[in-house]
């Protein structure tokens, strides 16, 4: 669908739905918002009027609408789990839309002094509520329940929802997966648009970039209806911020703690302010959040071999099968500072009953200081290794020569880097939008701009390099460690010679616009009370770029060795991985930082980061059909067929080798296709508490930006070629689903569902050897990765979920409350081809993981709170390799973390929160779970503070 076709639907659209609005003359309108017993605005409330059999829900900003109310005095029934019906009468003139503003209460809001138990149910109720009444299949949680768990940003949060686990960085969940699909398979919104990416190599979305304080809600749609953003193969994350309360309302917090690992403090602190003028016209709500941690990480990384290469006594090339053994090990010691700053600016403005309009804003800022010390150990080559050099006992190789490098990672020397690698991450968004009634007809429109970047400004690297022979010790695989045969090496620093200093700089932004209108007309097209007709029309254009530069040194005149430098000792006695991991002398940042580095000085190497350079405009054209109708009193249908466009053109570079000389030469691909996504939802109510949903949905997901350029990247330092793919295809699924839910009205839910995904063309790594010397000199044997399509994968998945308040046992029993949800996954993929070519049969579709659990138990008394809460998913394939033995797995994860509060009164509270208690680390393992290829602690983290909440309506 190109531009002029858009335009020219959306002319014919508004001038049938002008038509329709000025013919509707004879009925009335019901416009009206739903907030809680502070003021703050409720989704999910059931809005009904019996003698016309018609109804409807109250959206995200507690809004609702009836259309084509025929002339009269009628009784509008409000019922919402957890609080009191309410029953509202009001009168409709003809032609004209009447208000009214509706306050719910709790059922168990009696006295003063139980208003802290009552809020404190608040949040599980809306989120239930919201769930409750949407027709397609759903998880919502909302920020008060968020506030239940000891979550700071957005991803740890999520990652308690039923089908959801987190890849975590530096101990924070980033990236989501979604029923067991990669990050880059789901969407993530932010108010309903797409939130841009800031990473350069994939559209994951950092989670870990917004805090969890500034976020309403958190809606998780696992069946996307067709008024949704396609591309969404696993599911659609939409992030809902604060809207302006019905009153003044003000809540701060301010907190510390300690990051064990390191034992430096965290700081954070945060603020809400916002209030409706008199006449409820216009309300604003403003919002800041910073938190400062400073921690950091000890890691362990490995690759494994089973083949052992040396030059024997007739001076030719010998190569042996051994039992897999670590051929490079290395210990790594991460000290990290990461300040999140966020700020947000919410508007909105009612100019009468028919028209309103708003504006959300949103600033995200990371910061992450990151130094970085390195104890690399790798097997030399064959040439380099004599029969009398190396000892193999059992099969294994325990001793033999290897080169021993130790980098320091940093930056320079000035207010914003402090000597150490700066990542600046920036996630903004601006949305303004409208909800219109046109007669009978209902109009909303959006226009969003959103950018996302990261820097990473004189990023520099300092290595030092010797050879000595090492003992190997494979015995316990999960440890690997590789130790001097003469310790006296180790820490030889006169040794360790000059071997690189380099400098570099990095950004990738990424630029969204989103323009869109949907209208929706009443039409009952079954006689059955209820019915609309929806459709609409958006446009998104995007545009991608990364610009980074890559600058080589010669100081060995300089600084000819290790000792020759200011140094020091990392060594840690308490290194999470085991105190046998002896971190040794590394130079000191400080020095590195104040080095006059610059492009004079300096050798540009072009190969290392021309080829990752792009730049890439992608321009999505989307229109969709839908209707919403009742069957019958119990079965609903919403069905519909979404079209998307879409039109990409990349540039980038490509980087070949010569005898002689380095060619670079620009490359350029255009990529164009359109999807046709129909789908169909049911929903059956056996009770207004027992519902039945079914789902067939059709969803597709875009290859990564880079991927689609005709690219060679030639990585020298890590024997790597990366290739890019123009002839990509997305990836498309077909989805079913089924869910049953029955909902208590002491608040709580069970629910169990079965979900099936046919996926074709998915993408995935392709790993293989370079035959020979084609992509330059000496490069025979390289890894060569390139992305191709698969051909054909099949998911198949439970779910479980249940979570109630034990209201039902007798005494202080009654106060506590279960959280429990379980999902299980099978799948299969084909078309997965190892190094040979061959077609592989022993994969599983890489990201799927088979178990996903959270569990939790909670107490909530009058004035005490606590939560005990776990967090388990089970392993999965992340990349394979060229064949089993090569196949890289995240390993399974097990969170446990606690969190308490003391209600000093009903607006001040104390609060304490222990993260990460079993210590759980990130890790990698190369075929089977006990060969460690990469092991990464966290250790503990206590915050405590205060938190303060004022409601004035």
């Amino acid at each position: 669908m190109k531009l002029e076709h858009i335009k020219n639907y959306l002319f014919v659209t508004l001038f049938l739905v002008f038509g329709w609005a000025t013919a509707q003359t004879k009925t009335g309108n019901i416009q009206g918002t739903i907030s809680d017993e502070n003021g703050i605005y409720v989704s999910g409330a059931n809005i009904y009027i019996e003698t016309l059999n018609k109804g409807t829900i109250s959206d995200f900003d507690g809004r609702f609408t009836l259309v084509g109310i025929p002339e009269g005095t009628y009784t509008l029934q409000i019922t919402y789990i957890g609080y009191g019906n309410v029953d509202q009468e009001i009168s409709v003139v003809s032609g004209e839309t009447a208000s009214v503003a509706v306050e719910l209460m709790p059922t168990n809001y009696q006295l003063d002094e139980v208003e802290v138990a009552a809020q404190g149910l608040s949040g599980q109720a809306k989120a239930l509520n919201t769930q409750r009444t949407n027709l397609n299949i759903t998880n919502v949680v909302s920020t008060d329940q968020i506030g239940k768990f000891p979550d700071a940003n957005i991803g740890d949060a999520v990652k308690r929802i039923p089908g959801i686990t987190m890849q975590v960085d530096q101990g924070e969940a980033r990236n989501v997966i979604v029923r067991g699909l990669s990050p880059q398979l789901n969407s993530v919104t932010l108010n309903g648009s797409r939130i841009p990416s800031a990473e350069a190599d994939n559209r994951n979305i950092q989670m870990d970039l917004i805090p969890s304080d500034m976020i309403q809600t958190i809606e998780v749609n696992k069946a996307v209806t067709p008024d949704m953003d396609g591309d969404a193969l696993g599911g659609s994350v939409n992030l809902v911020t604060r809207t302006a309360p019905q009153g003044f309302r003000l809540s701060a917090t301010l907190g510390s703690g300690i990051n064990f690992i390191t034992d430096r403090r965290n700081l954070n602190a945060s603020f809400l302010l916002g209030d409706r003028t008199k006449d409820g016209k216009f309300g604003w709500m403003l919002g800041a959040v910073i938190q400062d941690n400073d921690f950091g990480s000890d890691n362990i990384e490995a690759e494994w071999t089973d083949e052992f290469a040396f030059t024997n006594a007739e001076g030719e090339e010998e190569e042996l099968e051994v039992n897999p053994y670590t051929n490079v090990a290395e210990q790594r010691t991460y000290l990290v500072q990461r300040v999140r700053r966020s700020f947000s600016a919410n508007f909105d403005y009612q100019f009468d009953a028919n028209n309103s309009i708003y504006l959300k804003t949103m600033y995200n800022w990371r910061d992450d200081r990151e130094n970085r010390y390195v104890l690399a150990q790798e097997i030399l080559d064959a040439e380099d290794i004599g029969p009398d050099d190396f000892t193999i006992t059992n099969g294994i190789p325990t001793r033999f020569p290897a080169e021993i490098a130790r980098e320091t990672k940093g930056g320079i020397d000035n207010n914003r880097n402090q000597n150490a690698r700066l990542e600046d991450q920036r996630m903004q968004n601006y949305t303004l939008g409208g909800n219109h009634l046109w007669g009978n007809v209902k109009v909303d429109w959006l226009t969003s701009y959103a950018k996302a970047s990261e820097e990473r400004l004189d990023e520099r690297y300092a290595q030092f390099a010797t050879e000595y022979t090492v003992i190997n010790d494979n015995s316990d695989p999960e440890f690997p460690i590789m130790t001097a045969a003469n310790p006296s090496d180790a820490n030889n620093l006169s040794a360790f010679e000059f071997d690189e200093i380099t400098n570099e700089t990095q950004y990738t932004e990424e630029d969204d616009l989103n323009i869109f209108v949907n209208v929706e007309i009443p039409a009952d097209l079954f006689g059955k009370g209820d019915g609309t007709v929806k459709l609409g029309a958006r446009g998104r254009f995007k545009n991608k770029n990364r610009n980074n530069d890559f600058f080589e040194y010669d100081l060995e005149d300089t600084f000819p060795t290790l000792d020759a430098v200011p140094n020091r000792d990392f060594t840690d006695p308490d290194y999470l991985a085991g105190g046998q991991y002896a971190a040794g002398f590394y130079a000191d940042p400080a020095w590195l930082g104040g080095l006059n580095l610059n492009a004079d000085n300096g050798e540009s190497i072009i190969e290392e980061f021309l080829p990752g350079n792009f730049d890439i405009s992608e321009n999505v054209y989307a229109g969709y059909v839908m209707a919403n109708q009742k069957l019958s009193d119990k079965l609903s249908v919403l069905a519909g067929v979404r079209l998307e466009h879409t039109q990409l053109e990349s540039d980038g570079f490509s980087v070949t080798f010569t005898e002689d000389d380095i060619i670079s030469e620009e490359v350029s691909a255009d990529n164009s296709y359109t999807n046709i996504l129909p789908s169909v939802h049911f929903k059956y109510d056996f009770s207004s508490n027992t519902i039945l949903r079914f789902a067939w949905t059709n969803t597709l997901a875009r290859p990564n930006y880079e991927d689609l350029i005709p690219r060679a990247e030639i990585i020298n330092a890590d024997d790597e070629i990366i290739l890019g793919n123009a002839a990509l295809d997305p990836t498309t699924s077909m989805n079913f689903d089924l869910m049953a839910e029955h909902y208590f009205e002491s608040i709580g839910v069970i629910s169990g569902g079965l979900f099936y995904k046919d996926i074709d063309d998915f993408i995935y790594t392709f790993i293989s050897e370079a035959p020979d010397n084609s992509f330059g000199p000496d490069t025979e044997g390289f890894d060569v990765f390139q992305p191709l399509n698969g051909d054909n994968a099949t998911i198949f998945g439970v779910e479980f979920a249940f979570q109630r308040q034990l209201d039902f046992l007798p005494g202080f029993a009654r106060n506590f409350n279960i959280y429990l949800n379980y999902t299980y996954l099978t799948s299969s993929a084909d078309g997965i081809r190892n190094e040979d070519g061959d077609e592989r049969t022993d994969l599983d579709l890489p990201n799927t993981a088979p178990n996903m659990f959270n569990a939790s138990l909670g107490y909530a008394g009058k004035r005490f709170s606590a939560r005990l809460s776990a967090n388990f998913s089970d392993s999965y394939v992340d990349e394979s390799g060229g064949n089993a033995f090569e196949d890289r797995y995240y390993d399974q994860q097990f969170f446990l973390d606690f969190n308490s509060s003391f209600a000093i009164n009903n607006k001040l509270r104390i609060y304490a929160d222990l993260n990460n208690i079993t210590n759980q680390p990130l890790r990698f393992f190369q075929g089977v779970s006990e060969r460690t290829q990469q092991a990464e602690y966290y250790g503990l983290r206590l915050t405590f503070g205060l938190k303060y909440d004022l409601f004035k309506k």
